[in-house]
Formats: C-alpha cells, structure tokens, sequence
C-alpha cells in the first residue's frame, strides 16, 4: 500500500492521497461550528472515500473477497448502530469507536510483525519502532476505551477504583513494555514476547482508566480519542501510506486540545489526567455535618408562574435532560417563553453530561438555534441579570462549594453561576448527589426551588400550564 514504484496508477493514488488529506483538514475546520458541522463531516466522510478507493487500486495485493465481507458486515453493525443506539448512549458508543479504532491499528501493525517474523518481510529499524508504538498505543487505546465504556454503561463501577498494588503494577508494567518493545526493536523477531508485549498493553490500558472516576469521563474519551489517532498514525508510517498518517495525526492533535480543554474545564491539569493510575488515590466524597436541611419545592403551576413573568430566563441542560430525552420539550417551552416576548439562553457547561458537547448535540437535535447556546465564559455573567435560571438535571457544574470549599472534591472546578440569578428552578428526580457524590448547596438555597420529577414530564407540565393562558 506504500504507492512505491512508476506508472500512472501510483499517480493516481497519490493525488487521491493529496486531495483526501486536504479534504480532512478542511472539513476539521468546519466541524469548530455547529453551524458547519454537518458540511465538515461530509468533507470528512467524503475524504475518507477517496482514501478507501485510492487503496482499492492496489488490487494485485487485495483480496476483493474480503474487502466485500467487511463492506457488508461494517456496513450492517454501523447501520444498526445508528439507528438503534439512543442519544444518552452516544458517550459509550464514542469510546467503543475510539477503542476498536486504536485495536484496529494495532492488528494491522500486527500483521505487518507477523510477516517480518516469518522472514517474509525485512523492515527498517525506524518502521520496527513504529510498529511497536502503533501496537502500544493501540493496546492501551483498546482497553481503555472498553473500560470507559464499562464505566459509562456502569457494568464497571464508575467511581475511583483503586486496584491492589496499583502503583507497582503501572510501574512495572510500564517499564516492562518500553524494555520489552525497544528488545523487539534490536533484536530478532520474537513471537512469544510480541505476544507478550500485547498483553502487556491491554493491562496498562485497563490500570490506565479503572482509577479515574465517571464524573472524569469527557476527559478521558477525549484523550482516548486522541490515542486512537495516534495509534492510526504510527500505522501509517509502518504502511508508508500519507493520507494514514495525516489524517491520523489529525485526530491525535485534535483530540490533545480537546483533552486541555477539559482539563481546563474540570479544573485538572494535563498530567494528572495521563497519569491518573499511577497517582490516583481513592477519593472521599465531603461529609455532611449529619443535619437534615431542608429544601423549598416547586409545583409545576408556580413554576410556570415563575417563568411567564420573568424577563429573562436561562436554561442550565445537564445529563438528566440526555436520560429523559425531554431536550424537544425544552425547546418548545424555551418558544413559549419567547412569544411572551422573554428572551431566553441556554448556559453550556464544557463538561455537562457524559463527553465533550455533550449537550450541544442534544440540544442541536431539537434544532435550538446556535446563537441561544452560550458557553460557560459568556453567560456567567448574564446570571445576576437573569430573572430565572432553570437547571434540568445538572449536578456538579452548578454546585457553588467547588469555589469555596477546600475539603470538596470539585474544589476549584469552574461552574456556573447559577446561583446568582434572582430566582432557580432545578429540575431534578430526587436530591441523590452527581457523579463527585457530594451534597449540592445550591439546592438549599433561599433563592432555589425544587422541582422533583422526570424532567421530560416536567417540562411537559410547564408547557401545558403556559398554555393555560398563565
């Protein structure tokens, strides 16, 4: 697949090469805008394409075979998968692509060692070495990903898990692999401990991610996503395929920024993320002085009240809107509200729900307009002008202890001012706490009500009363 050698084919395939890379970077650009996202993503589909056919005129060393049965079963799984997997899942499904990405990179590394065992090939010490951090990267991407995954769908507990001999584990691992890996690369071909050195990746994928917490998770899907990319890339060096290893740094850069973005967001520096198993340590959610305290409720007719009057109104989506599905049912309050003449904004928290925009796919769905979406920076200070701020099913991104209390595990954390606003309404099922498992203060509020149910049912209340004539 190198594209070595002359005549009009290799021409070809390199210029398809050339204008599918460009395609790549281009439709990226475009997916920065929500505005833009569908036509990036045709770009990108559109480059891949291109990329795929490019190959397929390699056929002297394809097998169309099996190039079909893999059309046709990939085609089916994707198909079903789409039209199957609901919105609230869409962060599991994106950590299993992420991980069957970096798997698939590191088969074909694999394969390409398999063939220089077998004395059938007779790689460069260069292409040895990104064999193995294809087959590293890949590992590691792999099994994290089925361990994010695990998390997210909780067949794996998504707390801190703390494995027994954690840290001496990951270390021995760790520098088991890179002594193994660089052996690999010196010295012959050896099966037993190519083998060995796969496994040896898997573990440290899963040591990787088990210590690192569910409310954690946009983190490491971005990071895993930019692992995948990465993984992708080495694989095309092994290949000497170009547009591989554009498109797959594409991916590993992007995935990087995106990973301090959240970072940033959760208030955890890069580091701490990509060590996080070896420094992770179990962490304790903040005691309660043992008082109950009480809370204000809301019924949905003085909610409503609350909303028709208002001249401001600021709605707060978290992941309770993603389980209810009741995001078209707050867009048709939010224009409820608007032809009362009641400007209305949606506050979008970088970490909000289960990976990185999260619910700005959600509410791009309901077909919100783009312009009614304000990022964290922007709308904190719209709160203290903000008649009422509506928080559906958001936890620990409005909990006011992440700025002053030390002994919090989200101390620090940038939120949203919500409790600022004049008045709040949270949307919630019960005062169970969110992912940090902390008790939230600003459902004590003086300024706070309760409003306990299903959001969606909620909401569909709030609409039903409004157009009650209240």
């Amino acid at each position: 697949m190198n594209g070595e050698g002359q005549g009009l084919i290799p021409l070809l395939m390199n210029l398809a090469y050339l204008v599918a890379a460009a395609l790549f970077i281009v439709g990226l650009k475009r997916l920065s805008s929500p505005r833009t996202a569908r036509n990036g993503n045709i770009l990108g589909a559109t480059a891949m394409l291109v990329a795929v056919v490019a190959t397929l005129l390699h056929w002297e060393i394809i097998s169309f075979t099996w190039i079909i049965v893999g059309i046709i079963l990939g085609s089916g799984v994707g198909y079903a998968l789409a039209r199957t997997v609901k919105m609230t899942a869409m962060p599991q499904m994106v950590a299993l692509l992420n991980g069957f990405g970096g798997g698939a990179s590191a088969l074909v590394a694999g394969d390409e060692y398999l063939r220089y065992a077998a004395g059938t090939l007779n790689p460069a010490l260069d292409v040895q070495a990104t064999i193995m951090l294809s087959v590293l990267i890949g590992g590691i991407t792999f099994s994290g990903s089925l361990i994010a995954f695990g998390k997210l769908q909780e067949i794996v507990s998504g707390k801190t898990v703390i494995l027994p001999g954690q840290r001496f584990w990951f270390t021995a691992f760790t520098l088991g692999v890179v002594g193994v890996a660089a052996w690999l690369v010196i010295a012959d071909a050896s099966l037993p401990w190519y083998v060995a050195l796969n496994i040896a990746a898997l573990v440290i994928g899963v040591f990787f991610v088990m210590p690192i917490g569910g409310a954690d998770m946009p983190v490491v899907i971005s990071l895993l996503n930019s692992y995948s990319g990465l993984a992708a890339s080495m694989t095309g060096f092994v290949l000497s395929n170009n547009v591989l290893i554009i498109s797959g740094a594409l991916v590993g850069a992007s995935g990087i920024i995106l990973t301090k973005i959240m970072c940033e967001a959760m208030n955890r520096s890069l580091a701490n993320v990509l060590f996080g198993a070896f420094t992770a340590k179990a962490v304790t959610a903040a005691a309660t002085d043992g008082v109950v305290r009480p809370v204000a409720s809301v019924g949905a007719q003085d909610a409503a009240i609350m909303l028709g009057y208002a001249r401001g109104v600021i709605f707060v989506p978290g992941y309770g809107l993603a389980v209810s599905q009741a995001q078209h049912q707050v867009r048709e309050l939010a224009e409820l509200l608007e032809g009362r003449g009641i400007e209305v904004k949606y506050a979008i928290h970088p970490v909000a729900g289960r990976m990185p925009g999260h619910m700005n796919v959600l509410l791009a769905e309901a077909n919100v307009p783009y312009p009614q979406l304000w990022e964290m920076e922007r709308i904190n200070g719209e709160f203290e002008r903000t008649d009422v701020a509506v928080v559906i099913g958001a936890n620990d991104v409005v909990n006011p202890a992440a700025r002053h209390d030390k002994n919090s595990p989200i101390f620090g954390m940038p939120i949203l001012d919500v409790d600022k606003a004049k008045s709040v309404i949270v949307m919630k099922r019960s005062m169970n706490p969110g992912f940090a498992g902390i008790e939230n203060e600003l459902f004590y509020n003086d300024n706070t009500r309760m409003l306990f149910g299903d959001a969606r049912k909620s909401l569909l209340a709030l609409i039903q009363e409004l157009k009650s004539g209240i």
